[in-house]
């Protein structure tokens, strides 16, 4: 395990790309960042291109059709799985998750097959936030876990993670359905099965772009619950 990767799913992240990928470089030289970008309109991916002229560790992978969270996200962890890479890190390029967290859930995934960056264990939290939107993730977090039998996971809802490959060879990622961020729900109820560890991560709140998680996401997210519930995979 000496050839990490961190996958950075975007869509009209301009404001926060270039900051956000020397960040990861500054703490984790030796990973390579690949950014999965749906066409973004404020031009992410020329961004990107332009960084991976000058840095043979950025990657870009610029996809036009189906696009999606979901889609996108799954996209990356194939391309990183037919790389050989090991582990690998999904987070968000909006610096919700603080790049700093890397170097220790690269360490983490020494011993565990998957390390969660967590907002519900001791030392974690989050910041940003009114109080009626804590509200509403630490009940979906709550109806999550009940629903789908996820009780060893405090924070089931955090797309900052890390994957051994071997975990994610195993989960047949060419039958993943969600299109949007229930993706990281779906992920993780396929997971279920595996040694899973959580470091606590401050959760910030955008400062820069729009956010692209509404009520339509979070209502694909819980109907979702209950589709992989129905299967039972």
């Amino acid at each position: 395990m000496n050839k990490p990767a961190v996958m950075l799913p975007t869509y009209n992240e301009a404001d926060n790309i270039r900051e956000m990928i020397a960040g990861i470089r500054r703490v984790a030289p030796e990973a390579t960042v690949l950014v999965v970008d749906d066409d973004s309109p404020d031009g992410t991916w020329r961004i990107v291109e332009e960084m991976a002229r000058d840095d043979g560790r950025v990657r870009m992978l610029h996809r036009e059709e189906n696009r999606g969270r979901g889609y996108a996200g799954t996209a990356g962890f194939r391309w990183c799985v037919a790389h050989g890479f090991d582990p690998i890190i999904e987070m968000d390029a909006d610096f919700s998750h603080d790049p700093a967290h890397i170097p220790e859930l690269i360490a983490q995934a020494e011993n565990h097959d998957i390390v969660i960056g967590s907002r519900a264990v001791g030392g974690g939290g989050e910041s940003g936030r009114g109080v009626l939107r804590r509200m509403v993730t630490a009940g979906a977090r709550f109806y999550l876990r009940t629903f789908l039998g996820l009780w060893k996971v405090k924070d089931v809802t955090s797309g900052y993670r890390c994957f051994r490959r071997h975990v994610l060879e195993s989960i047949r990622l060419d039958t993943l359905r969600s299109p949007g961020p229930g993706i990281v729900t779906e992920v993780l109820f396929r997971c279920r099965r595996f040694d899973i560890v959580e470091i606590p991560i401050r959760f910030r709140d955008r400062e820069k772009g729009a956010s692209k998680f509404g009520l339509k996401a979070m209502l694909e997210s819980l109907l979702l619950a209950l589709r992989l519930r129905l299967r039972g995979k």
